[in-house]
């Protein structure tokens, strides 16, 4: 059974960092994409990031293009999302997220449908 369990979420003022883990269990984690989601209140949740099975092909929401980062550990089954110059906006609840098929494009991470496994989600909160 696959779990995704996220870590690292809290409160933040603007302009602050956080750096959020994701640990993953249940597969063979280096042979999946995986990738970040979140959802503010009241909208819908949305992309944010997508990375490859092995790491070298990183997808990003124009949103936080240039300020946040995917990242993975393979030898740790861990994804990673550093957040950089954060604002307001960035306020939601994020998942991490992946799909059932290996070596599969991170690219079919940027669409909902695609996504089979999500963990609990964690709140991360930006002050003004």
């Amino acid at each position: 059974q696959v779990q995704l369990v996220e870590s690292g979420g809290g409160l933040v003022q603007a302009g602050g960092s956080l750096r959020l883990s994701c640990a993953a269990s249940g597969r063979t984690f280096s042979s999946y994409p995986m990738g970040w989601f979140r959802q503010a209140p009241g909208k819908e949740r949305e992309f944010v990031a997508a990375i490859s099975a092995g790491g070298g092909i990183t997808y990003y929401a124009e949103s936080v293009k240039d300020r946040f980062t995917i990242s993975r550990d393979n030898a740790k089954n861990t994804v990673y999302l550093q957040m950089n110059s954060l604002k307001p906006d960035d306020t939601a609840v994020y998942y991490c997220a992946s799909n059932r098929r290996a070596y599969a494009a991170p690219s079919i991470l940027q669409s909902r449908p695609e996504v089979d496994y999500w963990g609990q989600g964690i709140q991360v909160t930006v002050s003004s």
